[in-house]
This record gives structure tokens, C-alpha cells and sequence, in this order.
């Protein structure tokens, strides 16, 4: 009999031994109370995750070390049953725990809890790096999804639901709005968000090419078309693009000659190469851009009336920055890390008083300008400077109002229409740049944040001499 007992009590200890090395080894905390809800052990991993050595817990209540959540232990000894899957906040550490209790029972009788507590600040941690990494890939790879597309304002929501009806549907999309609101992004968004996105989207600055090198360019040439051809020819950007997308910005400056070949890639759903007569079929989703009044190019014969029809079928509207102002801190964050990036720099943040310098502009130039400005403010701060000030800014030309004014008027016989009178202000406005630049085209055309064809274009249309 005694020998048994030795034999038990032997076991007994190989157990005990075992359980108190599991006890101190394992790398999640483990908490015990008592059936008052007091702690009464944690191992050693428990004050690596909370932070709280074992003389300063031991005999205080369950909730001694929880900043966010309820207490496992609490819940246990009121149940009787387990508890899993919880998720914690623990002080002070200010780790991020998943935790899992269960009742301590002898003979039937409820005598504490125990609770294991598994952290997961680092998976939260590298789960954010990854969501970044893969910001930056879409970035790089020119894909980007909603969230990528950067404002809460009630105005850019409408935008983000257009833009994903769209990617739903094959039709053409003609994104209106300013120069600089980010019409190559929506579009990109488009495309991403398609069932073209794993094929190619490309590109076209309509506006950056001459009238023949852009018709070699969309539609490709056969050796010996002209002058400098490449032997054996050349694809053009439609075939390149096929089964997926083509963004064609600016489509406004196409002359009329390709305006009538990218109507029959429309209708037809073929194109020509330059020097050929043999049509290349294509499937080819378009999206095109302006920052032009199309119905008035329409109506002043720059504009083909029939292309216009077929490239306005989904028509976005994309607000300039000046109507979602709401916006501007959210972007200014934005800039500041992508700029730090770029620039290897550590600037934490922005004064108050320099975000309300920029609420108050008027942003010509919208998001492109927005950035630019930040950018210069970040290269004029010293490297020890880690807040954009006031001072940091460059000058904001023209501020908020200046080229407005208030107009009395006396009778009715005075009021004209609205493109009238805002026509007659860009035309001031435009002369007076353009003088103040001492003429010089590529820098008023920079400064106004438009293309150097757009600029010779409105030169042209409102008379200003050069």
C-alpha cells in the first residue's frame, strides 16, 4: 500500500514538474484567480505582454490589468463555462491580446479561472505593413482601388459610387472636371475594379503629341508608312491595350482627322494601321478625359458632334479641391507620408494654422497643386523639423477671392449669361499670368496647371496676343 502511495506521489510530482515548465515556457501569458476574482499566479510570459510584474498583480481584482474589454475571469466564475476568441487591450503595455478562460473545478466546486492571453499587437502590426506594401504595389502598377482614392467629403463618395457602377458595366467613360483633380486615378480606378484589370491599362496624354505622331501612335503603322518607320512597323496603343483599357486624356485637343478614326474604333470596333488597308479587330474599353467644355466645342465645330455622343455615355463629373475642401487634411496626411518616402524625410505632422492657410486658398491647380505646395514646404524645413509650419509654406498665389469681385446690378437689362461672364474672367485672368510670366508660355501654362496645346488653344479662342 505504501509503496503505491510513494509511487502516486512520485507521478503526482512528474506531473506538477511538467506543468509548472510549461507554465514558465510558453510565450502567452497565462493569468490565474481565485474563485473572489483575485489573481493568485501569472508565469513570466504574462509580465512580458502586460508590462506588470507579479508582486504588483498578485491579490488584485480581475480587471487590474484591462484597458479595453470585459474580464474573461469575470465571465468565467459568473458561468462556469469557457470563454474564447476575446479580444483585449491590456495596460499598460496597450498590447492587443486575444484571450481564452476556463474554469478551475475540484470536486465540483468552482475554486478560480485560468486565462491565456495570446498577443497580437505584432500580426496587427505587420498586417498594417502589408495593407501599406500593397498600397504601394497598386500605386506602382498604376491599379488603384477606392480606398487608394484619398477624401470622406460627401461630394467624392458620389464620385467613388459612380466610378464603381461604372467598372460594372463595358461602356465608354468621359470624366469631366479641372486640370489636376486626379481624372487619371478615377480612371485607373475604373479599369481596376473591371474585368479588364488584369489586362493592360494604357495611358495617352492626347495633348503631349503632334496630330500624326498621335495617329501612328493609337493606331500603329506598317513598314515603310513614312518617313523613319521601323522595319517590320509598329503596334499602336489600341492593340497593345486590347482586352483591357485605353484613358485617352485630353481628348478634347484630337484634331478632327483623328477624331473621325477613333469614331470608327468606336463603332466599329477595329482599327487601321497608318499605311494599311486591312482592319485589325479589337476589344478595347475607352476612357476619356477633359477639362474642357465639350458641348461647346461641339457647338464651336472643334468637336465632333457624333464622337461626342459616343464617348458621353457615362459621364463623371470630378469635383474640383475648392468644393470639397473637407478633404484637405485628410490629403495634406496623405502627401506627407508619400513625401517622406520620397525625400527620406521624418515630418510628423502640420501646424493648425497652416492647415487653415490652406483651407482658405482657392486651389487653381486642385489635388496636383495641393501636393506641389507641400512638397516645397517640406524642402524649405530643417532636417531637425518635424512639423509643417506657416512659415514653411510657399506663397500662395492667387489667395482665395482674387479674381473676384462683387458686380451691382442696376436693372435687369444688365444681367447676361453665366459662361459669359466666367469665359471673360479665365480670359483675364489667363492675360494676366501669361504678362505677369513675361510671356512665357511653358510657365504660364505650368503655373495654370494646364497643357501647353490647352494654353495656345484659349490664346487662340479669347484673342490674347502673344
Amino acid at each position: 500500500m505504501k509503496k503505491r502511495l510513494d509511487l502516486q506521489m512520485n507521478n503526482l510530482k512528474e506531473y506538477q514538474g511538467m506543468l509548472q515548465a510549461v507554465f514558465l515556457a510558453t510565450q502567452d501569458a497565462i493569468s490565474v484567480v481565485n474563485e473572489k476574482g483575485e489573481h493568485i499566479m501569472v508565469n513570466p510570459a504574462y509580465t512580458n505582454i502586460t508590462g506588470i510584474e507579479p508582486k504588483d498583480v498578485i491579490g488584485k481584482n480581475a480587471l487590474f490589468d484591462i484597458e479595453e474589454g470585459e474580464s474573461l475571469h469575470l465571465k468565467v466564475l459568473n458561468s462556469k463555462h469557457p470563454v474564447s476568441n476575446t479580444k483585449l487591450k491590456i495596460k499598460p503595455s496597450g498590447k492587443t491580446v486575444v484571450a481564452q478562460a476556463a474554469p478551475i473545478i475540484v470536486d465540483n466546486i468552482l475554486k478560480g479561472s485560468v486565462a491565456v492571453l495570446h498577443d497580437v499587437t505584432g500580426i496587427k502590426d505587420l498586417t498594417e505593413k502589408l495593407e501599406e506594401a500593397e498600397k504601394k504595389i497598386r500605386q506602382l502598377t498604376y491599379k488603384y482601388l477606392p480606398e487608394d482614392i484619398i477624401g470622406d467629403s460627401q461630394k467624392l463618395k458620389e464620385v467613388k459610387m459612380q466610378v464603381l457602377k461604372a467598372s460594372k458595366v463595358p461602356a465608354t467613360v468621359l470624366l469631366r472636371g479641372e486640370s489636376g483633380t486626379g481624372k487619371e486615378l478615377f480612371a485607373n480606378s475604373i479599369h481596376a475594379q473591371s474585368q479588364r484589370c488584369d489586362n493592360k491599362f494604357i495611358r495617352v496624354n492626347c495633348a503631349a503629341l503632334s496630330d500624326t505622331l498621335l495617329e501612328s501612335e493609337l493606331f500603329g503603322y506598317e513598314e515603310g508608312a513614312f518617313t523613319g518607320a521601323k522595319k517590320g512597323g509598329k503596334k499602336g496603343l489600341f492593340e497593345e491595350a486590347n482586352k483591357g483599357t485605353i484613358f485617352l486624356d485630353e481628348i478634347s485637343e484630337i484634331s478632327l482627322n483623328t477624331q473621325a478614326k477613333l469614331l470608327r474604333v468606336l463603332q466599329e470596333k477595329e482599327i487601321m494601321r497608318v499605311g494599311s488597308t486591312v482592319p485589325i479587330s479589337i476589344d478595347v474599353r475607352i476612357i476619356a478625359a477633359t477639362n474642357l467644355n465639350l458641348n461647346q466645342a461641339v457647338k464651336d465645330g472643334k468637336f465632333r458632334e457624333d464622337l461626342f455622343y459616343r464617348i458621353n455615355i457615362l459621364p463623371i463629373y470630378i469635383p474640383p479641391l475648392r468644393e470639397r475642401k473637407e478633404d484637405i487634411p485628410l490629403l495634406i496626411n496623405e502627401f506627407i507620408v508619400k513625401i517622406n518616402d520620397e525625400y527620406g524625410r521624418n515630418i510628423g505632422s502640420i501646424s493648425s494654422e497652416a492647415v487653415k492657410l490652406l483651407m482658405d486658398y482657392n486651389w487653381p491647380g486642385n489635388v496636383r497643386e495641393l501636393e506641389n505646395v507641400i512638397g516645397r514646404s517640406i524642402i524649405n524645413m530643417n532636417f531637425n523639423e518635424q512639423i509643417i509650419r506657416k512659415e514653411h509654406l510657399p506663397h500662395l498665389h492667387p489667395p482665395i477671392n482674387a479674381t473676384s469681385s462683387f458686380v451691382e446690378l442696376k436693372n435687369i437689362d444688365e444681367i447676361q449669361k453665366l459662361s459669359f461672364i466666367t469665359e471673360n474672367a479665365e480670359k483675364d485672368y489667363i492675360r494676366n499670368v501669361y504678362c505677369k510670366l513675361n510671356k512665357n508660355k511653358t510657365e504660364t501654362a505650368k503655373k495654370l496647371g494646364i497643357s501647353i496645346r490647352t494654353l495656345y488653344y484659349k490664346m487662340d479662342r479669347y484673342g490674347i496676343q502673344e
